[in-house]
């Protein structure tokens, strides 16, 4: 990505740039940052810009960001397959399927053996239907369901059929499973982790994630929004 020598028309024309979103932030977050070194760069008024595909703050890894008229492709990215590698962590349960929240639930993880985590994979390959956690930004009654669960609120989440392509377990330390998964749109791996934990019979959430690619596009080719503001020579962010 030679952002360097892009000019004001490449990024006004349209563009696709590949970032690997930092720890911590929001995907909202990544945009800014370029949206705002752009247009201190070429003193723009405005630009448009957005992303094709959320990652939660506690994700890392790809994020494809389009300017220009390319956000007109950002539909047709979202729809691709995407692929992650993490980490589930057994015997614990929490509210938001991930390190979010704190703990709400403890499980044993004594009777769970490598053969039966191998074995238990195979439940989650093809279409399965799933539930997306309460702590996401699913819309409901014109609020994101997370506005609902901070405030403790109760609410329903309708399930959903999303496709796992692909789904290994690269190293087992229990409590601690690594894994790869190639899934659809629409997948919520904190929901795999959580589901993951039940057919064990005990309970499990999601401690890493790190999306590596989205279609043919992948995170070893992407750069952090502070290396895109150094190439493009912009004040500080």
């Amino acid at each position: 990505m030679a952002v360097d020598s892009f000019t004001e028309q490449d990024f006004l024309d349209g563009k696709i740039l590949l970032v690997d979103k930092p720890l911590t932030w929001s995907s909202f977050q990544a945009v800014n940052a370029l949206k705002w070194a752009i247009r201190k760069k070429f003193a723009l008024k405005k630009i448009k810009i957005g992303h094709a595909g959320t990652l939660d703050p506690l994700a890392t890894g790809l994020l494809i960001i389009c300017t220009g008229k390319a956000t007109k492709k950002i539909p047709e990215l979202q729809a691709k397959v995407k692929e992650y590698t993490g980490t589930f962590t057994l015997g614990k349960t929490t509210p938001s399927y991930d390190l979010e929240t704190e703990a709400d639930a403890t499980y044993p993880v004594t009777h769970i053996t490598e053969a039966r985590i191998y074995e238990t994979v195979a439940l989650f390959l093809g279409e399965i239907t799933q539930t997306p956690p309460v702590f996401s930004a699913i819309r409901k009654e014109g609020k994101r369901l997370y506005e609902f669960a901070r405030k403790g609120e109760t609410v329903s989440v309708p399930p959903r059929i999303v496709e796992i392509h692909e789904f290994e377990i690269t190293d087992i330390r229990i409590p601690i499973v690594s894994f790869r998964v190639v899934c659809s749109k629409g997948t919520y791996i904190r929901s795999l982790a959580h589901d993951f934990g039940k057919a064990l019979d005990s309970g499990a959430h999601l401690s890493e994630l790190r999306r590596t690619r989205i279609g043919d596009y992948h995170v070893n080719k992407a750069h952090t929004p502070q290396e895109f503001k150094k190439w493009l020579g912009a004040p500080e962010l």
